[in-house]
């Protein structure tokens, strides 16, 4: 049976990167994600390219392609939202497996820090509301997840200190990582002294707007370092709209990591490295709990019991995930997988773990509506 195997990983630091469009960053990443798949741009012959927000282009992905020399013999742009970076890395391992492609180039990035204002980026990001019912209203993405927080809390007796031990958690790991947007040390008390953007959420539980790109290179044998294969996959797809969801305890995510265990032949308690999607404390703390990696309301528990820290047994975004590390649109998501890979070849510097086997991958886009799971493997 073929595999795919992840073979290269690449990225620009992520924060306020003046003077670089979109296109800029993408060619930065992915220059960098060919470098460590020893890998020439003749030999790539998949292009997989996420959208950006502060360049709407069309084409975006043969745009890419232009500009970086590529000519690739399949090629094309994907969109479900935060998912798009994962489910990127689950089609490139179908084109890989399937033998339609030897070398796929996954690439995401953007200025959405300089490259937009703050009035555009909120008008973009609130079009993932229903055009009737929550867009008239004046809702925004922080809106959303307030609202699904504020009945989560409510179902399952989660506190906002719950929450904000989270927001500590990924920033005591960004301090560790040198491309990370935001790493001064925070506190609980910082958390719950943060304004309020949409009870019960505080501006540390959401993650900052971020410039960056990402890129991966997926392939039908492993290159250089460790051999990573992507063993298993899974989507699910309940809802797209808040006013459409039936049950914030079962938002999709949970069908996605059935299907991505049942595959690899593995089980949560097999993984002892996490990677899951932040882009706000409520969204971490929902998906550990669903996916199953802690009872209903009790995630925090194993923080505090230091389950999820560098050295526990199922370390946890030791990158700072994107409520530190960064969120650039489809970027952010990427760098979970980034930092897996990163774990698995011994390349995390002072974030390095012990010698991970097995990594769980989880990313959602809109309001916990579209779900991708990965489960990565080390071979050797």
């Amino acid at each position: 049976m073929s595999h795919a195997y992840i073979a290269g990983v690449g990225n620009t630091p992520f924060g306020r990167l003046e003077g670089f469009s979109s296109i800029d960053l993408m060619a930065r990443a992915a220059s960098a994600a060919l470098t460590a798949a020893q890998l020439s741009r003749q030999e790539i012959d998949g292009v997989l390219c996420g959208y950006a927000t502060t360049l709407p282009h069309l084409m975006l992905s043969t745009l890419f392609c232009e500009k970086f020399s590529l000519r690739p013999n399949y090629c094309h742009g994907m969109q479900v939202g935060g998912a798009t970076g994962a489910a990127m890395l689950m089609l490139a391992r179908e084109l890989v497996v399937s033998g339609r492609c030897r070398h796929v180039l996954v690439v995401a990035g953007e200025n959405r820090l300089t490259g937009q204002t703050r009035d555009s980026s909120i008008q973009t990001l609130a079009q993932v509301g229903d055009a009737d019912f929550e867009v008239p209203n004046g809702a925004s993405v922080p809106a959303y997840y307030g609202l699904m927080a504020s009945r989560y809390l409510h179902e399952t007796g989660v506190t906002s200190e719950d929450l904000a031990e989270f927001a500590v958690l990924m920033r005591g790991n960004a301090a560790r990582h040198p491309d990370a947007h935001l790493r001064d040390p925070i506190t609980v008390a910082d958390v719950l002294a943060s304004k309020t953007i949409a009870a019960p959420l505080r501006l540390m539980d959401c993650c900052p707007i971020s410039d960056g790109a990402m890129a991966l290179v997926v392939s039908a044998e492993p290159r250089s370092g460790v051999p990573v294969r992507i063993a298993g996959a899974g989507q699910g797809h309940f809802h797209q709209h808040l006013t459409a969801m039936v049950d914030v305890l079962n938002t999709g995510a949970a069908h996605a990591a059935k299907q991505a265990f049942e595959q690899a032949n593995l089980s949560a308690a097999d993984m002892d490295y996490l990677g899951i999607y932040d882009s706000f404390t409520i969204t971490l703390v929902m998906l550990l709990e669903e996916i199953g990696f802690a009872p209903r309301a009790g995630a925090v528990k194993r923080l505090r019991a230091g389950d999820f820290s560098q050295h526990g047994n199922q370390p946890l975004n030791t990158h700072g995930g994107l409520l530190s590390f960064g969120h650039c649109g489809v970027a952010g998501g990427l760098a979970h997988t980034a930092e897996a890979w990163r774990q698995f070849n011994g390349l995390a510097g002072t974030r390095q773990v012990k010698s991970p086997k097995h990594a769980f991958i989880h990313a959602d886009g809109g309001v916990m509506s579209s779900h991708v799971s990965l489960i990565l493997a080390r071979e050797g």
